[in-house]
C-alpha cells in the first residue's frame, strides 16, 4: 500500500526499496493495482490478499492481467523524454 505508487515502483526498480521481499526475489514489475480513496480500506484489502494463498494471488493477477504486463513499463521512459524535450 503506497499514496505514491509512481515513487514505490520507482524504489523496487532501483534497489531502494523498503521490502526486503522485493529485494531478495528482485521483484521489478507491476503486474497489479486496486486504487481505493479510503486509507482504511487499502490497509485491510492490502491485508486480506497478504494472507491469500501463493495460487489464489496468481489467480487474481490472471484474471485481471492475463499476460503478467508490467502495468508501469513505460511510465519512467516517457518521463525521460519529457524532461529531454524540455530541456531542448
Amino acid at each position: 500500500m503506497t499514496n505514491d505508487l509512481e515513487r514505490r515502483v520507482w524504489q523496487h526498480r532501483n534497489g531502494s526499496s523498503l521490502s526486503s521481499f522485493s529485494a531478495k526475489h528482485g521483484i521489478t514489475k507491476l503486474v497489479y493495482i486496486e486504487d481505493f480513496s479510503d486509507i482504511h480500506e487499502a490497509i485491510a484489502r492490502e491485508k486480506q490478499i497478504k494472507n491469500w494463498r501463493r495460487s489464489k494471488k496468481v489467480a487474481l493477477i490472471n484474471a485481471e492481467n492475463p499476460g503478467w504486463d508490467d502495468l508501469a513499463g513505460d511510465w519512467y521512459v516517457e518521463k525521460l523524454v519529457q524532461r529531454g524535450s524540455a530541456a531542448n
